[in-house]
């Protein structure tokens, strides 16, 4: 037992390597924020290409968001990071991470959207055309907020999981959290930074999953 707490809750190294992961936790905040905020208006505006009622837009709008989420996220990632700068167009790796990931994303995003958006009655866009609304305003101000409020848990599940995907982004040596914890590691010889780097994650995404928790139970009554 000593042996266990010495080589993963060792408190001085877990002090030691704090300000090192400190910098990684806000290299994935950063990470994060990009991902999320891109990924949700991506995700909406595939959404509404593929529930178009133009065959030659939606069609092939929906094999591109299976194709996106057909492929592993780490394969799509290598793919930009390593492979496209074989045509000439060179990436750091945080612009590479941010647009793999929004690639593989904004699609999963997408469908959760395109259930949310059909899962409005036709009625509610009838009526709001009626009223003299463009298409654009009801959209904007009948179609689009209700279609969010019927798949928040399924939105706020899926932003969880962008947040646990980008510790993936170590593998293109992006110094965020995970990588700077295997960083600590391999210096000090001892796993306790990367239980640090988990408490970390537990910290950030147990609220999240909570609030989704309760928010499904909320539904379900």
């Amino acid at each position: 037992m000593p042996g266990i707490m010495e080589m993963f809750f060792n408190l001085d190294i877990m002090a030691q390597a704090w300000p090192l992961l400190l910098q990684g936790l806000w290299m994935t905040l950063r990470l994060c924020s990009v991902v999320i905020g891109l990924g949700l208006v991506g995700g909406l505006l595939l959404a509404l290409a593929a529930t178009s009622p133009r065959r030659w837009l939606s069609w092939p709008v929906m094999a591109l968001i299976d194709l996106m989420r057909a492929l592993p996220p780490l394969v799509l990632l290598i793919f930009v990071y390593s492979g496209i700068p074989f045509a000439g167009v060179e990436m750091s790796p945080f612009v590479a991470v941010a647009v793999a990931f929004l690639l593989n994303n904004s699609a999963y995003y997408a469908e959760v959207y395109r259930a949310g958006l059909q899962s409005v009655p036709a009625g509610q866009s009838e009526a709001a055309r009626a009223t003299g609304l463009s298409k654009a305003q009801m959209l904007g101000h009948v179609v689009i907020p209700q279609a969010v409020r019927n798949v928040l848990p399924d939105l706020l599940s899926n932003t969880i999981e962008v947040v646990k995907l980008t510790s993936l982004a170590s593998v293109v040596s992006l110094s965020e959290l995970l990588y700077q914890a295997n960083m600590a590691r391999s210096v000090t010889y001892n796993s306790s930074p990367l239980v640090l780097a988990a408490a970390i994650y537990l910290v950030l995404l147990w609220p999240m999953v909570r609030l989704v928790s309760r928010y499904q139970r909320k539904l379900a009554l």
